[in-house]
């Protein structure tokens, strides 16, 4: 057998082709170092002066439909009133009036028969029990309604001070006033579950209000669009002005007993016309009982007048006059101020009542 032949040199590697060459050590210039103070330098003010655009003119600040903002409805602040005190003395003295002639009559009648008085003090026993649970009923109604009011403004102080103990106050209140609703039992849980681990005060009013009043805001929407709808048909296609005041009339009593409910107000009859009295009084102090003529002109600037006819142009306006009474509701029903979620504005219920204007219906039909 053929032996191999060796290089002279002694080295097998002497024959290695060029594609397989034998690795090779290179020189790595070192990085140039950055010393602290190259990067050190003297602050330096830039060029020009920087311009702060308004809010109205910014882009990205987007209002729906551009429509003026719904101010905030506030319950009116009870003072003295001399009305209020004559009322008062008057009543006193007819409550003197009627127990001078109950006690005449039970006296006449026992002076007939014993049974007729015994009678007449039992008839009288359950009214005054029946009286006594329906005046209970409604004051309870009005505490409610006062309980509202007052956890806003502890809400607002315990966001402005920053306490945490007050603000776990609000939240405890707010669970003891919704805790009725099944809709809040998740957020409940979720509370119960990050409370101890928030220490931020308005954090803590925040997460409660998206945990708990999210929900609830979704079905009070739900509450004025629907009325608003049912109130934009009827008045569309009804023949009578008288036959349009009623219906809108009890649509909005209803609305606004409604969101009561919703809320955890559930008012009585004094509390219902207390909270009716502070709506129709924002609606009439901010001008917007017909929701004003800039919005009526910017509807039908849409087009509204060209698509549809006067009737049903009147019944929109109509629809949204009753959005605007239920949000004005909302506002004093709801426990807490929006803070972390948006409150709701006259252009979240224009597209559902004109998608023509919107393009909704065309988008439906792609």
């Amino acid at each position: 057998m053929k032996k191999p032949t060796v290089p002279p040199t002694g080295n097998p590697a002497a024959k290695i082709s060029d594609t397989q060459r034998r690795p090779a050590a290179f020189t790595v210039e070192p990085e140039a170092t950055t010393s602290a103070d190259s990067l050190r330098r003297p602050p330096r003010s830039f060029g020009g002066e920087v311009a702060i655009v308004p809010d109205e003119e910014d882009p990205f600040i987007a209002v729906a439909e551009d429509l003026p903002q719904v101010p905030v409805a506030e319950p009116q602040r009870r003072r003295f009133s001399f009305a209020k005190l004559a009322a008062g003395a008057f009543g006193l003295l007819l409550s003197l009036a009627f127990s001078l002639w109950v006690d005449r009559l039970i006296a006449d009648l026992f002076s007939r028969a014993d049974w007729l008085g015994y009678t007449a003090i039992a008839v009288l026993a359950i009214g005054l029990l029946a009286l006594g649970i329906a005046v209970g009923r409604e004051l309870i109604g009005l505490w409610r309604l006062d309980t509202v009011q007052n956890l806003k403004v502890e809400a607002d102080a315990a966001a402005t001070s920053g306490k945490r103990k007050q603000a776990a106050s609000v939240v405890k209140k707010l669970i003891g006033l919704v805790a009725h609703r099944p809709e809040t039992a998740r957020g409940q849980r979720t509370l119960a579950t990050v409370e101890d681990d928030i220490i931020d005060a308005p954090h803590l009013i925040e997460l409660a209000e998206r945990e708990l009043l999210a929900p609830l805001d979704n079905q009070a929407r739900a509450l004025i669009l629907n009325a608003a709808k049912r109130v934009s048909v009827v008045t569309a296609v009804s023949p009578r002005a008288v036959v349009d005041l009623a219906y809108v009339l009890f649509e909005v009593v209803r609305l606004v007993r409604s969101m009561a409910n919703l809320y955890g107000g559930r008012p009585g009859s004094f509390g219902m016309l207390r909270l009716l009295r502070d709506v129709f009084a924002h609606l009439a102090v901010t001008g917007s009982i017909a929701i004003g003529d800039g919005l009526a002109q910017q509807v039908l600037g849409h087009g509204l007048a060209a698509r549809l006819s006067t009737r049903l142009g009147e019944g929109v306006i109509n629809g949204l006059m009753t959005a605007r009474i239920g949000i004005a509701a909302m506002d004093l029903c709801r426990p807490l101020p929006f803070r972390a979620a948006r409150r709701p504005g006259i252009g979240d219920f224009i597209g559902d009542l004109t998608p023509s204007m919107t393009g909704k219906d065309s988008d439906r039909a792609k």
